[in-house]
């Protein structure tokens, strides 16, 4: 078990950032100059990496109309044979990333892919969550020997354990895994968020979200829950449309996103108590005991004349009860701190 993994130059796991990818998936509209439009709009953004889904529709389904592959007016096949990305795409669009010195990776959907994504030098891949129970597909991906991140959708707990001995049995010893919820999109109230930390105490590995949940809020709750990997669609222009446009974040979102999680990672912290820095010089507006009346020698304290109020310049407000009813030792006058010479011994 690892508790963490490595990507290209980056650490991924406790103690560092979360790792965030833009998954292009096919809301480039089947246009090669959109992609690299959103790979260069990803980096602008901060991401760490960019993901693309390695397909044919031949290596997901079967040419079919019978009822078992009728989406509604139209075949899968059909389907996601408008939803691929070209392979001949890859090596461009990879260069371009590395060259704005992002990580590009992709989700295999059948054997070929693996082999095609091998002769790239992959730095990683990425199981889908539909492609979690191929056993087939995983055990490929094992033996690349590379990083593997993979969504749990729909699974259950079995499922998820078998995917990962799968992995580790074929030599896969660096694996994530993400909390997903594969609607479109997701209900907030189905994601159950708390499973993220779940996951890494379970199997040992980095833990995160491939969230498909409307806007932004979501993936910042994770890294709050400490998620080291969040994966968003990405989309120059929800308006042009698509399949995934919905719930694919426009760069100005994801930039967004990546600054607010950061900050959250930053607000994290440690277990700490007492002041920080910036509030030591703030202790000085506490509160603290005062004589708020003009007092003569001799004369008694009392809740009249001896108050809990800012700053903190008199005895701690502990002493209070303490000093009631005893008797001035001189003449105090109104605003002076308590302090104990005051007290007649």
């Amino acid at each position: 078990m690892n508790t963490t993994i490595t990507i290209g130059n980056r650490r991924i796991g406790p103690g560092e950032p979360a790792y965030i990818i833009a998954e292009l998936s096919g809301n480039h509209h089947s246009d090669k100059d959109i992609a690299l439009q959103m790979v260069e709009a990803a980096a602008a953004a901060g991401v760490d990496a960019v993901k693309l889904q390695t397909f044919t529709a031949d290596g997901i389904t079967v040419e079919s109309d019978k009822e078992y592959f009728d989406l509604g007016g139209i075949t899968m096949y059909e389907a996601y044979k408008n939803f691929e990305t070209p392979r001949e795409w890859t090596a461009d669009l990879k260069a371009r990333a590395n060259g704005l010195g992002l990580t590009l990776f992709s989700s295999p959907f059948d054997v070929s892919a693996v082999d095609f994504l091998q002769k790239l030098n992959m730095p990683a891949y990425k199981i889908a969550s539909f492609e979690l129970v191929d056993m087939t597909l995983l055990k490929a991906v094992a033996k690349t020997g590379k990083p593997v991140i993979m969504s749990t959708g729909m699974a259950t707990q079995a499922e998820i354990e078998e995917a990962v001995q799968m992995m580790r049995s074929n030599g896969c010893d660096q694996i994530a895994l993400l909390k997903c919820t594969s609607s479109y999109p997701a209900p907030p109230e189905e994601m159950n968020l708390n499973t993220i930390p779940r996951l890494a105490e379970l199997y040992g590995c980095p833990s995160g979200l491939s969230d498909h949940t409307l806007g932004i809020t979501l993936p910042i709750a994770a890294a709050a829950l400490g998620a080291n990997v969040i994966e968003k669609h990405f989309i120059l222009d929800r308006s042009a449309g698509g399949p995934e446009s919905s719930f694919a974040l426009e760069p100005d979102e994801l930039k967004q996103l990546v600054e607010s999680v950061r900050m959250v990672e930053k607000s994290l912290g440690k277990v700490h108590f007492g002041p920080e820095e910036r509030e030591a010089e703030n202790l000085k507006f506490r509160r603290s005991l005062f004589v708020v009346e003009d007092i003569k020698a001799g004369e008694a304290f009392t809740e009249q004349n001896v108050r809990s109020v800012r700053p903190s310049n008199g005895l701690h407000t502990r002493h209070y009860d303490e000093i009631l009813g005893k008797t001035a030792a001189v003449d105090i006058e109104k605003g002076t701190p308590m302090a104990w010479d005051l007290i007649k011994r």
